[in-house]
């Protein structure tokens, strides 16, 4: 596996080379820490079951940017942390990642993730679903080894807020009555999470400052929060290139994201109605006239400015942080997010 992901972001998504160009100055800054962390990953795959280190290799080294364990690493030497424990802290925050992407994978029927074919895809639900299971279960068998009840506490209340977020995405398909307040809890649930987990959990591993670890718990939050909505975004103005997904999948699994919400709250009733249809019917085939009214409507915008909003609130949190590299890194990858807005 490499050990250096930014390389792999830019291969990932073509005529990025400026946001890899950003990455690989981060990654590089944590680079031994971060090869450790890709040293530990595929040791702590190890099975008597072939299928559970094959379907657990494929997704753990599909591409993804690993933002969340980065996080971990620069929180933890952010507040000033000289022990080894981040490093399996990052591959716990990695292994949760990674077997949400498996289990979502499977509750959207999706066939492709970071532009490759999915688990599921290759290998059928039920294994996906049980290797999903695995993963949850030994990121749990790390977390003991942290001996840390702080952390096990915040990280297994994450998780279930995870799954709490998961339900109430499935259960809100097809509810074109779901408000903004309604889905920034969903997707504060869902994504911004673990986000948040991974920056306070570094923080309750290096800090004994309150005001230190809540402003990365904080930090965290805001960071996912803004991620999501990016996500929101790019999947009305993006590519397959840089999604690594089929833009307009989340019309045709019947997900109301921010843009839809503003624009069946602004548009005109005729247009509304075929948002509204288009949502009923569960199919792409209408995303042409969506995407005019999505437009017409300001939701665009609105969801850019709703995605600043949260970055800039990410970045005020770092004020109570020290005044060094790895918060300036943790800057930096707040731009990082907005900066695909570009």
């Amino acid at each position: 596996m490499s050990s250096n992901p930014a390389v792999a972001q830019r291969k990932e998504t073509p005529g990025s080379a400026a946001q890899g160009d950003i990455l690989e100055s981060v990654f590089a800054l944590v680079a031994e820490d971060f090869a450790a962390v890709n040293t530990l990953i595929p040791r702590q795959l190890t099975s008597d079951v072939a299928l559970v280190e094959e379907i657990g290799h494929h997704i753990v080294e599909s591409g993804g940017k690993r933002l969340r364990p980065l996080m971990v690493l620069l929180g933890a030497y952010c507040c000033g942390y000289s022990g080894q424990g981040h490093i399996r802290l990052a591959t716990i925050i990695e292994f949760l990642h990674t077997a949400m992407l498996l289990h979502d994978d499977v509750v959207d029927h999706s066939e492709l993730r970071r532009g490759a074919a999915t688990a599921n895809a290759l290998w059928g639900n039920p294994p996906s679903v049980l290797v999903g299971d695995f993963l949850y279960s030994r990121a749990f068998q790390l977390m003991v080894e942290l001996e840390s009840m702080d952390i096990m506490a915040i990280l297994s209340d994450a998780t279930n807020t995870i799954a709490e977020g998961e339900v109430m995405q499935l259960a809100n398909v097809g509810n074109c009555a779901l408000s903004e307040a309604q889905y920034m809890n969903v997707i504060r649930c869902k994504t911004a999470m673990l986000f948040q987990a991974a920056t306070h959990t570094a923080g309750v591993l290096a800090s004994k400052a309150a005001e230190q670890i809540t402003a990365l718990r904080d930090f965290g939050l805001h960071f996912g929060l803004a991620y999501q909505l990016v996500d929101d975004w790019l999947d009305y103005v993006g590519d397959a290139n840089t999604m690594g997904k089929n833009v307009g999948d989340d019309l045709a699994e019947g997900k109301l994201t921010l843009p839809l919400i503003h624009a069946l709250a602004n548009a005109p009733q005729a247009e509304a109605d075929v948002i509204r249809q288009a949502i009923a019917e569960q199919s792409a085939s209408h995303m042409s006239d969506v995407l005019r009214i999505v437009q017409s409507s300001g939701a665009l915008d609105y969801t850019l400015q709703a995605a600043l909003t949260q970055s800039e609130r990410a970045a005020q949190q770092l004020r109570a942080l020290p005044d060094n590299a790895y918060r300036d890194a943790l800057h930096t990858l707040t731009n990082f997010c907005v900066d695909r807005l570009r």
